[in-house]
């Protein structure tokens, strides 16, 4: 594995492999590697010849009063890490790099920023679109792994992607979760124990709504309400938003159909730390 910090270099080093007829599978992150990321990493192989992980805490998508400056890092065991899944390349600018002085440009995605996320994180997206576009530019794949975890965020990306004529197809991975079904994240390491134990009801909480709706519930806010139930009998948790939503389309109609496929999405405080998930399922 090889490391890149330049994107001059990263852009000379893809095109040598073009010319060679390799295919470029990028998976784009922000570091701090677990079996999440690690899990995208394998995948990528299936798509391509050529895997390269991108590395970069992006400033941009963080808000005021979020957690950029303490977000988790540590270098070399990511390093140590990608190795060990085999991936060609690790992508790891700095934020001058990526942001030089005199840097006045950004992306605007508004289609499915309007709520959620968009809402709960003014500025957010405009930060990961304008950090996707530059890391695809830099790293110039054919195929790009994103987790489902961040759902929201992938719904974007697609956006971004077709409407800037990327010829880049969008692979979407599962979610990958502890053995008692907390996604991982690179921020449950903020978690006391107390709080570890606790955050499983998260999983728990979506399960109720997904079988709610297997056996027979159709309305929204009746799904809604059976997830939040059941996240506060612990009041440990501040409930941010919970919100079943078409999945392809992001509307939020009074009842679902037959057919359609949905996604519950959960966003929780636990203590100081802000924890994200969702499960997908159709309507019977």
């Amino acid at each position: 594995m090889k490391i890149v910090n330049t994107v001059k270099e990263m852009q000379k080093i893809v095109d040598t492999h073009k010319k060679n007829g390799d295919r470029i599978v990028c998976v784009p992150t922000m570091g701090y590697f677990h079996e999440g990321h690690l899990s995208l990493m394998r995948i990528a192989r299936d798509y391509g010849d050529i895997v390269i992980t991108t590395l970069f805490v992006n400033p941009t998508q963080f808000g005021p009063n979020e957690d950029y400056q303490r977000y988790p890092r540590n270098f070399q065991r990511d390093v140590e890490l990608a190795s060990s899944v085999n991936i060609d390349y690790l992508f790891s600018p700095s934020v001058e790099e990526m942001y030089p002085d005199n840097y006045h440009t950004k992306i605007t995605v508004s289609k499915f920023t309007d709520k959620l996320e968009g809402v709960k994180r003014p500025g957010h997206f405009d930060g990961v679109a304008t950090i996707v576009a530059k890391l695809f530019n830099a790293t110039k794949p054919e195929v790009a792994i994103f987790g489902q975890k961040d759902y929201q965020q992938v719904l974007v990306v697609k956006q971004l992607v077709k409407d800037l004529l990327y010829d880049i197809n969008i692979v979407v991975a599962p979610i990958v979760r502890e053995p008692d079904g907390l996604a991982m994240s690179s921020r449950n390491v903020y978690l006391s124990q107390e709080e570890r134990n606790i955050a499983p009801e998260i999983f728990r909480a979506l399960n109720l709504g997904i079988e709610a709706v297997q056996k027979g519930e159709k309305r929204r806010k009746i799904i809604n309400s059976i997830v939040i139930e059941h996240l506060r009998k612990f009041p440990q948790f501040f409930v941010d938003y919970v919100s079943a939503v078409n999945a392809e389309d992001f509307s939020e109609p009074n009842e679902f159909h037959s057919g359609d496929k949905i996604v519950i999405l959960v966003a929780v405080f636990l203590g100081k730390t802000r924890l994200i998930d969702n499960m997908i399922t159709t309507v019977p």
